[in-house]
């Protein structure tokens, strides 16, 4: 078989090197995948950055659409040549209590793609079959790809902001760009907030159908339901604590996310809540690939050649990308 390409984190803060290995063959319960496109993810950029702890050296990516070549032994559900995606969720321990109470998203030995198993910024990965997605036809590789965790765990947010009519979206990126449809399609008012002065990112949000967008320096025309906080900074929480109706509640949506500064208890009262989402389960990824097909979702997506892997995540950093970044390996 052909060798494979990966662009590899040797070290905290250091940049991705590209290294040519063997393939790696599957084993019990694996699939093999030729990777067709690998989305860039903000946590990408927290496991680059030592803020995510990861297993060095390691190929980051969990946002990865390929084509099944090979099968381990045991492998039943899925076959050679079916279209799967790779997500954050790699495997887990299935016996602890979170696992036994279907909460997966909690287990106690979890495997996440990209930070303790090999990720997509590759030509080639290896999978758990059981943890991989099946990939609706009306998606391309390229749309699909952002699907896989900017639109995962946007769901799984959105899930948990409740059924409330005004939503709050603190940072309009990838995860955003895409929960913001969601919301729209399923009748809500969407309130889009970027770093201040960003017209061109509250021109996007507007363009896919917001109601409103500003700073999140500012406060939006009406008080929210609930707001779902996809950017790191703490100092989001009470701003968006601000912004709720009595009873609302915010989402921290990041894997990671600054110090949260203090704030007057009366900002939290009134049955004011915050939560944090943590990872998601197979359960969300058949839920919403499922919904997303029937919306249909449109993922604004900017494409780069695998070896531009660094290039892509300084977009991300600067936030010079509208929507998601997707890595393209050489065929």
């Amino acid at each position: 078989m052909s060798r494979a390409v990966v662009m590899q984190l040797d070290a905290v803060g250091q940049p991705l090197r590209r290294v040519e290995r063997d393939v790696t063959m599957p084993g019990p319960g694996e699939v093999l995948l030729r990777v067709a496109a690998c989305g860039v993810c903000r946590t990408d950029l927290h496991v680059v950055d030592g803020e995510v702890m990861a297993s060095l050296p390691i190929v980051p990516g969990h946002e990865v659409v390929g084509r099944v070549i090979c099968v381990g032994d045991g492998v039943t559900g899925v076959a050679v040549g079916e279209r799967v995606g790779v997500p954050w969720l790699g495997a887990t321990c299935g016996v602890c209590s979170y696992c036994r109470a279907g909460q997966e998203n909690l287990c106690d030995k979890p495997v996440f793609t990209g930070a303790t198993r090999d990720g997509g910024y590759a030509t080639h990965i290896t999978a758990v079959a059981r943890f991989c997605l099946p990939i609706p036809e009306r998606f391309s590789d390229v749309e699909a790809a952002p699907l896989l965790c900017a639109g995962l765990i946007g769901y799984r947010s959105l899930v948990m902001a409740g059924e409330g009519h005004a939503i709050g979206l603190y940072g309009f990126g990838a995860a955003a760009h895409i929960v913001a449809q969601v919301a729209r399609w399923q009748g809500r008012s969407v309130f889009a907030f970027t770093r201040p002065g960003d017209g061109e990112g509250q021109a996007f949000a507007l363009h896919l159908g917001c109601s409103w967008a500003g700073g999140s320096d500012q406060m939006p025309p009406e008080p929210l339901d609930a707001a779902i906080i996809f950017a790191a900074d703490g100092a989001l929480v009470p701003a968006a604590l601000k912004a709720l109706r009595k009873g609302g509640r915010v989402v921290c949506a990041g894997i990671h996310m600054s110090d949260i500064p203090g704030f007057p208890y009366a900002d939290l009262w009134e049955e004011r809540s915050i939560r944090s989402v943590a990872n998601l389960t197979r359960a969300d990824g058949l839920a919403f690939l499922d919904l997303a097909a029937r919306v249909p979702i449109r993922t604004i997506t900017t494409c780069l050649p695998l070896d531009q892997a660094n290039e892509a995540l300084a977009h991300l950093r600067t936030g010079a990308l509208h929507g998601a970044a997707v890595l393209l390996p050489p065929s």
